[in-house]
């Protein structure tokens, strides 16, 4: 490898390693030599070669399987599959197509909870009230996904209804008792992307270049437009796409819901 002045030396070393698997001298899935080799293919010393190898981990080209060593990742052509978000009603029934989901999931954990800066806004009240809070583990049944899903219930919208008692509620149940309780529900949903915490890339098996998405769906009264309960649901960008269906709005209605 020819030296270039005033260019760090691991960012050289990491250009040739990238042309190298474009050119396909390491394949997919091929792991890579050793450091020491690596070293001596680039005449540089190991801990260059060690920072070039953590600059191509952080684009999504290599992965490090922990005892095994560091592999070429196989290229990613856009997710593997979709998450449609629509929801279906038919009478005070509801059905997502992810319902498949919570049956193939984790037991899940219920606890005591408080509104934050982020998750105040989303219900319209103060920070530090008092919710009820359900995490689980969500996996697709053909195996190809994998999500986290929290569902908070803030007990002074839900305390005079069954899922004070019930708050493992799935989705589709919350929103069939919120609408058995008289409420003509509506739902409003905002999505955002960050890096994933390493117990979030953990548990959705996700590469180290990954991208996390989060949904925040709230389920609202239409006639009064006050929030009822916040769902999160977190899950990463490489492996799924969301898909929405649309309608149009009378321009009141739009006008109200901004």
């Amino acid at each position: 490898m020819a030296i270039i002045r005033n260019e760090a030396l691991h960012k050289q070393v990491a250009a040739a390693m990238r042309q190298s698997i474009a050119a396909g001298e390491w394949p997919p899935g091929t792991q890579l030599p050793t450091e020491t080799d690596l070293a001596e293919k680039y005449g540089v010393s190991r801990p260059t070669v060690r920072l070039a190898v953590a600059a191509l981990r952080s684009e999504g080209q290599l992965d490090v399987k922990q005892g095994r060593g560091t592999f070429v990742r196989p290229a990613i052509h856009g997710p593997a599959g979709s998450l449609d978000r629509t929801v279906t009603s038919r009478g005070n029934t509801y059905s997502t197509p992810t319902d498949a989901w919570f049956g193939h999931a984790e037991e899940p954990t219920v606890y005591r909870t408080r509104t934050d800066a982020v998750t105040a806004p989303l219900l319209e009240m103060d920070q530090d009230e008092l919710m009820l809070g359900c995490d689980r583990l969500l996996t697709d049944p053909t195996g190809s996904g994998r999500a986290l899903h929290r569902l908070l219930l803030p007990m002074e919208r839900i305390e005079a209804t069954p899922l004070a008692q019930q708050p493992a509620a799935t989705p589709a149940q919350a929103y069939a008792t919120l609408a058995a309780a008289g409420h003509d529900i509506a739902w409003r949903e905002r999505v955002t992307a960050r890096i994933p915490q390493p117990d979030e890339r953990e548990a959705l098996k996700l590469s180290e270049a990954a991208v996390l998405l989060v949904t925040h769906r709230t389920t609202y009264d239409r006639a009064t437009g006050r929030p009822l309960i916040l769902e999160e649901t977190r899950l990463g960008a490489e492996t799924a796409a969301l898909t929405y269906a649309i309608e149009a709005q009378p321009a009141e209605a739009a006008e109200a819901a901004r």
